[in-house]
């Protein structure tokens, strides 16, 4: 007779490579559906063929779980407006690193190896960690707590020691039979307090701009966790570690990349308070031109080549259908149109890519940042819809607090004309130099309406 716990670890290695075929498809734009779908479909298969292990019990509360979690997750992203997309990552990414802590706490209380309870330990204190500074991401992202950096003095002194903490009690549940009369019951909820707290404060001081790459990171932990977890079982999950390794490796990478698209270093992210203050003290000259839309549309129905630059405020206005009207437009004017993308002009990597992509603009009319700058000074006009900080010139000028960061040089371009819901600053609090130039009109209002409004006034032409 066939035991069927036998097909458990072949069917985890076939999944394996559903996992990293689905992570390989979801790098291309064109195939990022297709990615996720296989992804999907080997943890559908990894949930099933666990419960094939032996010993397993509690298959009711399991199956509970799962369609209650399931349905929870179904209605949500069923429901989350693209905006709110990045809030979601970091609270499903949280939701990861507290099932690993949780995990590592189960093992934690039934294992006596050393070995394998020194692994628990490193993954639930990086999975509580993930959990709790996952959580502020959200409430930042969602608008629900301040989202400028929270910083007092002494901060960062304090983050250390509740950590040194955290280790010692770590440490503690390890040698627990030596640390009487404290218990190891005792001993392990002070251990995820200390962990999750490190977690909140750790993140507390980052401001809303840094989000995408503390989310990035988080997701690192949460791989982390889980592949650790992996190994803390008597016996090993090798899918859970593959799949952890994975995960964790691909955070980590992106997180690298998106701090280098910044020019900030991750502790800078971690530590700097970016955006804590805003900018004061500079003086930029020139003033903000404002600009009526019959008069832009008819500057875009005169060009031979327009770039539009989009932004959070795009996003925010759900102006990318709108957008993708007037694209069309002005091609059946004989006009080119490209879309300028700087890696964290949203808030999450990919962000402006999904939402065109999601209306309809096709993806031969994307360009990164480096593709594009070469041909801003060729180019007629520039719309900025909803940028602020990806195309501040300021981060030419020595002394700025963006000084360094890699940008859209939509300035050289011959004409710049921003859409703006008023004369704010960006996340970073920075005046901008671009809305000031002399080759700068600031047209004002919702994305979505002054979009309207020049597509409505060029069929008019």
């Amino acid at each position: 007779m066939l035991d069927l716990s036998q097909v458990i670890d072949p069917v985890y290695i076939a999944t394996i490579f559903f996992f990293i075929i689905g992570l390989q498809r979801m790098s291309n734009p064109l195939t990022a559906r297709s990615g996720i779908v296989w992804a999907g479909a080997a943890m559908l298969i990894a949930t099933i063929v666990t419960f094939l292990t032996p010993s397993l019990s509690n298959f009711a509360l399991m199956a509970l779980g799962i369609v209650v979690g399931g349905g929870l997750g179904y209605v949500a992203a069923k429901r989350v407006a693209m905006t709110a997309m990045p809030q979601m990552v970091a609270i499903y990414n949280g939701m990861g690193g507290g099932a690993a802590a949780s995990i590592s706490a189960v093992e934690l209380l039934r294992t006596t190896t050393a070995s394998v309870s020194s692994l628990a330990v490193i993954g639930g204190l990086i999975g509580a960690v993930s959990f709790s500074g996952s959580v502020i991401a959200f409430l930042k992202l969602q608008g629900w707590i301040r989202q400028r950096p929270m910083t007092y003095p002494g901060q960062q002194v304090v983050n250390i020691l509740i950590l040194l903490l955290a280790a010692v009690f770590g440490l503690l549940v390890l040698w627990h039979p030596f640390a009487l009369p404290l218990s190891v019951s005792l001993l392990l909820p002070l251990f995820f307090v200390l962990a999750l707290g490190f977690g909140f404060l750790m993140t507390l001081p980052i401001g809303g701009a840094d989000m995408p790459v503390v989310i990035s990171l988080y997701n690192a932990f949460t791989g982390l966790a889980v592949g650790l977890d992996g190994f803390s079982f008597a016996t090993p999950n090798y899918a859970m570690v593959v799949a952890g390794v994975i995960v964790g490796a691909a955070g980590s990478l992106l997180t690298l990349l998106m701090a280098r698209a910044m020019n900030r270093s991750i502790s800078n992210v971690l530590f700097g308070a970016f955006g804590a203050t805003e900018e004061t003290g500079t003086v930029v000259k020139g003033s903000m031109k404002p600009i009526e839309a019959d008069d832009v549309a008819v500057m875009l129905a005169y060009a031979s080549s327009v770039v539009i630059a989009p932004g959070y405020g795009m996003a925010v206005a759900q102006a990318q259908g709108k957008v993708k009207e007037l694209t069309d437009v002005l091609e059946s004017k004989g006009v080119t149109v490209k879309f300028a993308i700087h890696p964290v002009a949203g808030r999450m990597p990919g962000h402006m890519n999904v939402l065109l992509a999601e209306a309809g603009v096709p993806y031969d009319h994307l360009f990164d940042r480096d593709e594009i700058n070469p041909a801003f000074p060729n180019t007629d006009v520039v719309l900025v819809i909803g940028a602020n900080d990806v195309v501040n010139p300021a981060a030419h000028r020595q002394g700025s607090p963006l000084y360094g960061m890699p940008i859209l040089d939509v300035e050289q371009a011959k004409n710049v004309i921003v859409l703006k819901r008023g004369q704010g600053k960006g996340f970073a609090g920075i005046e901008n130099d671009l809305f000031y130039r002399d080759n700068a009109r600031m047209l004002y209002g919702d994305a979505q309406e002054s979009v309207s409004k020049l597509t409505h006034a060029l069929k008019k032409l």
